[in-house]
Order: C-alpha cells, then sequence, then structure tokens
C-alpha cells in the first residue's frame, strides 16, 4: 500500500519561514504579505512552509471557522474526521485545537516536505499528539477500505469505521485559472476533478473544500437521495474566498438523486 502512519520527520532545505519579503520568490510575494491572514501567529513562530503550499492552504480564519460549521452540519456521532490533502497543516490544526469536537484526527499528505512543514506547525500550535499523521496517497487510503484483501493490511491506528467517520477534502485547484471563470467547471479542476474526488468519497459523509464560483448544478448532482447538501461560501474582509460542500452519507437503500434544487447555499464571513 502507498500510504504509512509515520511519527516524525524533520524539516528540510524545502521548508521555508521567510522572515523578509526580499527572501520570498516574487510569485508568493502577494501571499507572503497576507501571512497573518494565512497564520495569524506567522510572525511570531516559526510557521514553515513549502512554496507550493502558499497558493493552496486554508487561511486559519476560515479554517476555524469550517471546524466549527463541520461541528454543527456533521452529526455527533461522527468522531473521527479524515483530512484527505493535509498539506501544511491548515486545517488539520484547526481540527485537532477543537477539543469539544473530533476523538481523532488524520491528516494525510502525499509529498514528503510538506507533511513535515504539517508536524512542525501542530507542534507549533500545541496539537500535534492529537493528530494521526499518514505519508501517502489519499486515493489509495481509501481504495483499501474498498478492497477486504487491501483491508486487512491497514495499521491498526488507521481503521476507520464508516458511522463514525467523516471526511474532508481540500484538494488542489489546477493553479489560478479558476479565476478567470465566472462558474467553473468542475470537471475541468487538476489534478483531480470532481468526478475523481467524488468515486473516491462514495459511501461516506464527506465535505469538498472548492473554488467559490464553482458550478452548484454540478455539485447538486452528488446530494443522496433525498438529502440536501449545504453549500457555505466562506468570506474574509468582504470578499469570498471559497467555498465548502458539505455532503451527507447515503444511506443504503438509497438511489443516487440528480436534482439540481437540492443544494442549500449559505455564507459564512470570517476576518
Amino acid at each position: 500500500m502507498s500510504f504509512k502512519r509515520v511519527e516524525s520527520l524533520p524539516l528540510t532545505d524545502k521548508c521555508h519561514h521567510y522572515e523578509d519579503i526580499s527572501e520570498v520568490p516574487w510569485d508568493l510575494q502577494k501571499y507572503y504579505q497576507q501571512r497573518n491572514s494565512i497564520f495569524t501567529d506567522y510572525d511570531y513562530y516559526p510557521v514553515h512552509l513549502t512554496d507550493d503550499a502558499w497558493f493552496g492552504v486554508t487561511p486559519e480564519p476560515i479554517a476555524n471557522q469550517i471546524t466549527a460549521d463541520l461541528l454543527t452540519i456533521s452529526p455527533p456521532h461522527k468522531t473521527t474526521i479524515v483530512d484527505l490533502f493535509g498539506g501544511v497543516g491548515g486545517n488539520a490544526i484547526a481540527f485537532a485545537r477543537q477539543l469539544e469536537g473530533w476523538d481523532r484526527v488524520i491528516a494525510i499528505e502525499k509529498d514528503m516536505d510538506t507533511l513535515a512543514c504539517a508536524m512542525h506547525n501542530a507542534e507549533l500550535y500545541g496539537v500535534a499528539d492529537r493528530i494521526t499523521w499518514v505519508l501517502g496517497d489519499c486515493f489509495d487510503f481509501l481504495a483499501a477500505y474498498k478492497d477486504e484483501k487491501l483491508k486487512v493490511r491497514v495499521d491498526s491506528e488507521l481503521i476507520l469505521d464508516k458511522r463514525t467517520t467523516t471526511i474532508f477534502a481540500s484538494p488542489p485547484w489546477g493553479g489560478v485559472n479558476y479565476r478567470d471563470h465566472d462558474i467553473f467547471d468542475l470537471s475541468l479542476m487538476e489534478p483531480y476533478n470532481l468526478e475523481k474526488l467524488a468515486k473516491a468519497c462514495e459511501g461516506w459523509e464527506y465535505s469538498l473544500y472548492l473554488p467559490r464560483t464553482s458550478d452548484l448544478r454540478q455539485i447538486a448532482k452528488l446530494a443522496p437521495g433525498d438529502k440536501m447538501i449545504e453549500v457555505v461560501q466562506y468570506c474574509m474582509e468582504g470578499a469570498s474566498k471559497a467555498l465548502v460542500a458539505y455532503i451527507p452519507e447515503k444511506e443504503d437503500e438509497e438511489d443516487e438523486a440528480e436534482d439540481d434544487d437540492d443544494v442549500e447555499d449559505g455564507e459564512s464571513t470570517t476576518g
């Protein structure tokens, strides 16, 4: 299996804490200027990111609001949350800081340098021991639960029960090209489009962190049976940054629904 639980990873030369804009690559400088919106304690603690992570990390105020919303939307019997795209820890740290939330937080990241940053950052926030870290491919991780031969080989610390597990996915969006679209076609999202994400998460309760202009008609088709999908826009300083689609798990007796009216659109503002 192409994933494994890890206890610790050292920071590498690809893990950076930039202290001055003169150190920052030109294409990251606008993100660096927003660093205290991304990690509110960036200037006070040696938060580390890989250069690629600046493009995709969830800003801390939004990660905190998503955590609060998940605890409201997801039923209380969901005691485990799995962060499929752990990145440098933005969401996993927020999940772990909510002491009245989940009993288990599992964060999966396939890039070793990025995961090293996440583990380091979680230490800074005092929650590293509340997160189970997995190095590997999240799609292989989920696929293992659909294959009985693979499932029996999963580390005991990673055994999941669908009845008590909710999944959160903040996938890469394929660069910044989504900004060129008034309505973004999620079938074009790279490297993982909506169909691939939905197929991997099928059967679980899951949430998708997506571009703010995502096509709601495509999201609506993920509605299981007669259940509703809740979609929340997340804003900072009056501007929408992203949306999250909260998708309930499918009951065994229900059929897939493709009703475009099965979306509730809300808005959550932070900052």
